[in-house]
């Protein structure tokens, strides 16, 4: 049986490759921080981390509600989780991410970023899906109270998301050359992330079958 040490290794791992991969979030911090500058950039990522928060605690209360109400649900849950995770990892293997031409934003305020970037986090349908795919089979009552467990994986989801946004931000002009020009890089990551969706896919069908 997998301990958890290992489990919030693959969380993680999860969760690097769902914020590496390009989207609204990403493109949000790019767009602010190439019109307003690395002030309005760090604003929107604290925006987004905001968000992150959100969703964290969304997850934790789903899987709380469901394990205390419906515990019957989690085997149902988690084989939805995996077809959706196999459904995910097939499209990242087929495609081939690029990025597209960001245009031109009217510069914004900080408060408005960071606002504009909580609102864009939590309306953002990558993370729900994230969440309510991986949590439940990340949250188990083996591992203690729900709620510590929700800290950790939300202290991950907030390093991850700073470390990446953040380092963006910093560096967002140099970046998007880099891989507007590589475009390999971007299209490899993202075939790299499918594959890790297929194995947590399989794992999770054992775990269900098997808990």
């Amino acid at each position: 049986m997998i301990g958890y040490a290992q489990t919030i290794w693959l969380f993680w791992i999860l969760l690097f490759g769902i914020i590496i991969v390009p989207g609204m979030d990403m493109f949000f911090v790019i767009a602010n921080t190439l019109t307003g500058g690395r002030k309005a950039g760090f604003a929107s990522v604290l925006g987004i981390n905001l968000g992150g928060i959100w969703h964290t605690i969304f997850g934790a209360f789903f899987v709380g509600a469901i394990t205390a109400l419906a515990p019957q649900l989690i085997t149902v849950i988690l084989l939805a989780s995996a077809a959706y995770m196999a459904w995910v990892g097939y499209t990242l293997l087929r495609s081939s991410i690029t990025w597209d031409t960001i245009g031109a934003a009217p510069a914004r305020s900080s408060a408005s970023a960071f606002t504009q970037g909580f609102v864009t986090c939590i309306l953002n349908p990558k993370a729900y899906m994230f969440v309510l795919a991986v949590y439940p089979n990340f949250i188990q009552p083996r591992f203690g109270p729900v709620w510590a467990q929700a800290l950790v994986m939300g202290a991950l989801t907030l390093g991850t998301q700073c470390l990446i946004y953040g380092g963006i931000a910093v560096g967002a002009a140099t970046s998007r050359d880099l891989l507007t020009g590589n475009p390999n890089i971007v299209i490899a990551t993202g075939r790299a992330c499918g594959l890790v969706f297929f194995v947590v896919a399989a794992f999770t069908v054992w775990h269900a079958l098997t808990a």
